[in-house]
């Protein structure tokens, strides 16, 4: 169940980078409802962050959620804000989400 709520986190983590990046191009009430979103996504992500790192390793749990934010905001910026696919991006972000695999299999 934790690995779940970890996922669960990394992805509202891409949340409230997604939110941001919207909100920067926004201008009204649209920034306003970007910025809460983002506001919303963080303090969710951070609550279930805390709430795993009771049980799993600090280490693995913020590597696995900062991974999960991360691979997630690349491709959502690639798909949403028209960002760059190049080969050495989705290499290196495949290689990413290879480590975040790995870190779970070895962990207990």
């Amino acid at each position: 169940m934790n690995w779940i709520l970890l996922i669960i986190a990394g992805l509202f983590e891409t949340g409230f980078a997604i939110c941001l990046g919207k909100a920067k191009t926004a201008t009204g009430n649209q920034q306003v409802g970007w910025m809460a979103g983002f506001f919303v996504c963080l303090a969710i992500s951070m609550y279930l962050l805390y709430k795993v790192t009771r049980v799993l390793p600090i280490g693995t749990a913020y590597a696995v959620w900062t991974g999960i934010g991360a691979a997630g905001t690349v491709i959502l910026g690639i798909i949403l804000f028209e960002e760059p696919a190049t080969f050495w991006r989705l290499f290196f972000i495949t290689t990413l989400i290879c480590s975040i695999i790995g870190l779970k299999l070895v962990s207990h």
